[in-house]
């Protein structure tokens, strides 16, 4: 069932969602060579906590991981699509790009949102992975409208990434958000016709979530059962924003 908010519950989303953008921005200032992925996480911690707000992450279990995840933080390095995890060892060197995705629970209510960002200096065909999985983004965002199927949302970051030469990752995809951080209904990147075409009606709030491999789009899990690979070692990235759809249009609430 797909859960749609009111006026009242979607500012309280904002709030949540405000604070994943702000904490964001703070790591991305962050990022550069020799600091490692917990030193991201760590940072992280402390602005959620300070904030009074409750990590979305942290001890969320998964059934296919068997285990509750233990970081507030998906820090994923280069070939890493989602949920890599922090560690002390892993320490950012140029030419890296690294994607952060994190979420808080302020007032019951879920904010989820990532960004990939470069180490230094990438290569051009780097860059131009950032930006066009970026670009599909904000393309998807546009469509995310009152009388608009879910399928205009998953064919258009699918037909931008693939006109570009890059790939979609199949398996992982975006959701919907609220009072719960996966919600009704999956949000894919590309057109699955197995899948429903809702049409998108005032109150919904979808997680769009395009994650983009350089090479093929085939993934792996690592042995900690937690970060997904792309399988041919690939550059992945991803970038994420919460949408409410409403009747002036969308409105991102993970971002001012």
């Amino acid at each position: 069932m797909i859960v749609r908010k009111n006026a009242g519950e979607l500012e309280r989303m904002r709030r949540a969602g405000l604070l994943v953008w702000k904490i964001l921005q703070e790591l991305a200032g962050m990022v550069g060579e020799g600091v490692t992925t917990q030193d991201l996480e760590a940072a992280a911690e402390r602005m959620m906590k300070d904030a009074g707000a409750k990590p979305a992450f942290k001890n969320y279990y998964v059934p296919a991981a068997g285990s509750r995840y233990p970081f507030v933080l998906c820090t994923s390095v280069n070939e890493e699509i989602v949920h890599g995890m922090p560690s002390a060892k892993r320490k950012l060197k140029p030419g890296d790009i690294v994607s952060i995705d994190t979420g808080v629970q302020i007032d019951g209510f879920f904010g989820d949102s990532a960004i990939t960002v470069p180490v230094g200096e990438v290569n051009e065909q780097v860059k131009r992975l950032l930006r066009v999985t970026e670009e599909s983004l904000d393309m998807a965002i546009g469509q995310a409208r009152v009388g608009h199927r879910l399928f205009d949302i998953c064919g258009t970051v699918q037909q931008h990434v693939e006109s570009n030469g890059f790939s979609v990752v199949r398996e992982y995809v975006g959701h919907g958000i609220g009072t719960k951080l996966h919600e009704e209904p999956q949000v894919p990147n590309y057109v699955d016709r197995k899948n429903e075409n809702p049409r998108l009606k005032e109150g919904m709030v979808l997680a769009i979530e395009p994650m983009v491999n350089l090479g093929r789009p085939e993934t792996a899990v690592k042995p900690d059962r937690w970060t997904a690979v792309a399988k041919d070692g690939s550059y992945s990235a991803h970038f994420e924003h919460c949408v409410a759809i409403t009747e002036n249009g969308p409105w991102v609430l993970t971002r001012p």
